[in-house]
């Protein structure tokens, strides 16, 4: 291990000190480390997508590597490579959030529209880690780029309805730019009730509420110097989660941010973007609203996060080189009142997170060698220093009554470094990579205090004494290409040491009613994560396209039990038809049987299941507004099913008939 690291720490450094060596000639920059989603409400064809108004969640969930645990019709959890969120690193534009529920129910990506953002960034493990430590990836979920073009104003209206659940959307977008300033506001409101599964069976508490709005600021200073302002407010309310015992009456964020970039090709720096940013969450569980509950729970929680990061690039002859610095404080809070059904008796109370305060700082370096035309080779480096704090003295007591000796801080320093190969000619490309990641625990996994966890119907209790999780990383990537045909496989392993999961304790109580019992996080001594896919297409003519993807997935750890929202194999086929102003596709997607389903935390197998997708597009225009149709029928044959990844065997939608319309005015 620590051979590696050298290794790689000086693959790093060699690659910046030797850009004294002769320039080469490059016309073009062909590495191909990250996934991009592109994102647009009024694009007509786009990354597969069928529906304009899509939420985050379906973009994602069109990633081969990407997986949502889905716990109602709101809010999936992304998980990348088979890890979830705790193993992620997920920014809005390179921003750091952390939700403010206990149990999931506000990942990142549910404070945020697809308004908002111009495209996702997926980077597979060590490759994630330009805004902070992970070992499975990171998402980023990026804002829209300063738009300083002199159009003036443009609006656009959306609107959108479907048949399953009665949902329906509409949005607003506004747009003024000129020479020097720009603004952009944007509001879009969605509303859905109780969805229905295959056969018309109604999935209760399946409702939710949202609308976001936000409005973008700039200001071009000099040719060189721009600022710009963000503003995101986004708030959801009566969301329903069927898979677990409570609601959501509330989940608010406010997200801000300003940025300074600076740009001059004729100056070592080139590019230097700086952004200030502050986000506070509010997060409210309750199940006032569930029959028969055995006892009433309020569950609230916060998250306030300040931050800056500042990314700088240069190029020295042949060497592409990036530099980020950036800091965060963060401060979760949560906490659990019980009311007794009888009156008499005295509510309960509990800090679930005991306000725990983090400090991190942090520098990213990498460096891109063009070697050749064909070759190019780059090396990242990741280093940072983490402080907890448990600031609620209660929590403190609470949390020795399982470690004695706990202090209220804990200091960490982690490292991530990794290093890619890629060749490159006319019809043929491959890539080989390797890489070493740390990630502390999260506020969870390290300080939560009895989070019932509804999956596997035990009590969890976090351990503030666990070891940086480790990781070490090889993946390889190669694509073919002749005249219509394309075929690709890319394939990842990851051999994790200290794995955090929670093991039962059979000496203590659960407190939740109805409870197993109790599990503790610790480490597994290791685990393993494995994944492959195939991509091929094939343009039978200008109109006409297949395309299909193949994929299997292998998780286990050290104790030989099968890690658990391991994704089966899994497969779609696709035939598309693209003309000039209509396109359509049919879709067959679905997976085999979860056979290595893990009993041993909860899971029970799922069966196999294939849905058919039909969808078309029409772009016309009047004069100078533009108008997008977006329609179709989602699971044709009303398939009842669950995936692996649906929280207690939470169905899908059934047949879904829906219509988009974009309108742009300019």
């Amino acid at each position: 291990m620590k051979k590696f690291l050298i290794y790689s720490f000086c693959m790093l450094l060699s690659g910046i000190t030797v850009a004294q060596e002769d320039e080469t000639d490059v016309k073009k920059d062909t590495t191909r480390l990250t996934e991009v989603i592109v994102l647009s409400r009024r694009k007509l064809s786009n990354h597969r997508q069928e529906k304009t108004l899509s939420s985050i969640d379906d973009y994602l969930e069109k990633s081969n590597k990407v997986a949502m645990i889905k716990r109602g019709n709101y809010a999936w959890e992304p998980t990348l490579n088979n890890m979830n969120s705790e193993r992620l690193s997920v920014t809005i534009d390179g921003m750091q959030i952390f939700g403010a529920c206990t149990d999931k129910m506000d990942p990142i990506t549910s404070y945020v529209d697809v308004s908002n953002l111009e495209k996702v960034s997926i980077g597979s493990g060590q490759t994630g880690t330009e805004n902070g430590h992970c070992v499975g990836g990171g998402i980023d979920l990026q804002l829209a780029s300063s738009k300083f073009y002199q159009s003036r104003l443009k609006t656009n209206v959306d609107l959108g309805y479907e048949t399953n659940g009665n949902y329906r959307v509409a949005g607003l977008d506004l747009e003024y730019s000129g020479n020097t300033f720009y603004m952009n506001a944007d509001g879009v409101f969605r509303k859905s009730y109780n969805y229905d599964a295959g056969g018309s069976n109604e999935v209760l508490f399946s409702q939710f509420q949202k609308y976001n709005v936000s409005i973008q600021t700039g200001f071009k200073l000099s040719e060189k110097h721009t600022l710009d302002a963000n503003i995101i407010y986004d708030k959801a309310t009566d969301v329903g989660y069927p898979a677990l015992p409570m609601d959501v009456s509330l989940a608010e964020a406010l997200i801000t941010s300003v940025t300074h970039n600076y740009a001059n090709d004729s100056t070592f720096i080139k590019s230097l973007e700086t952004k200030l940013y502050f986000n506070t969450i509010t997060h409210i569980m309750d199940d006032s609203k569930r029959p028969d509950v055995p006892i009433r729970m309020d569950m609230p929680g916060w998250s306030d996060t300040f931050g800056f990061y500042s990314k700088a690039t240069t190029t020295i002859k042949n060497h592409h080189i990036l530099f980020n610095v950036n800091a965060y404080y963060n401060r979760s809070l949560a906490e659990m009142t019980m009311y007794p059904n009888d009156s008499n008796q005295p509510a309960m109370f509990m800090y679930t997170w005991p306000d725990i305060r983090t400090f991190y700082s942090g520098i990213f370096a990498k460096d891109k060698v063009v070697l050749s035309e064909k070759e190019q080779l780059s090396g990242s480096l990741r280093m940072g220093f983490q402080n907890n704090r448990i600031a609620e003295n209660v929590g403190l007591e609470s949390l020795k009554i399982f470690y004695p000796d706990l202090t209220d801080s804990k200091s960490r320093f982690l490292i991530s470094v990794a290093s890619n190969y890629t060749y490159n000619i006319s019809n043929y490309d491959f890539s080989f990579g390797l890489g070493y990641g740390e990630r502390a625990p999260s506020v969870s996994e390290g300080y939560g205090f009895f989070l019932f966890n509804s999956f596997d119907n035990y009590d969890y209790i976090g351990n503030p004494t666990l070891n940086n999780e480790k990781a070490i990383e090889v993946n390889t990537k190669a694509n073919y290409h002749k005249n219509r045909f394309h075929i690709g496989v890319e394939a990842a392993y990851f051999y994790i040491e200290d794995y955090i999961i929670g093991e039962i304790d059979e000496t203590l109580s659960a407190m939740t009613i109805g409870a197993n019992g109790v599990r503790i996080y610790k480490a597994l001594s290791n685990a393993s994560i494995f994944d492959v896919y195939i991509n091929s297409s094939y343009k039978i003519s200008n109109s006409f396209s297949v395309n299909g993807t193949v994929g299997y997935n292998y998780g286990r750890g050290s104790n030989n039990e099968n890690l658990p929202f391991i994704r089966p194999f899994t497969y779609l086929a696709e035939l598309n038809y693209k003309a000039k102003q209509f396109n359509a596709a049919i879709q067959l997607e679905g997976n085999a049987n979860q056979s290595r389903y893990s009993s041993f935390y909860g899971e029970d197998e799922t069966a196999a299941y294939g849905v058919l997708n039909l969808n078309f597009g029409n772009v016309m225009y009047a004069n100078d507004t533009k108008f997008i149709v977006k329609y179709g029928i989602e699971n044709l044959l009303d398939t009842n099913y669950s995936t692996f990844a649906d929280w207690n065997n939470i169905p899908r939608q059934g047949r879904n008939f829906y219509l988009n319309l974009s309108v742009v005015l300019q």
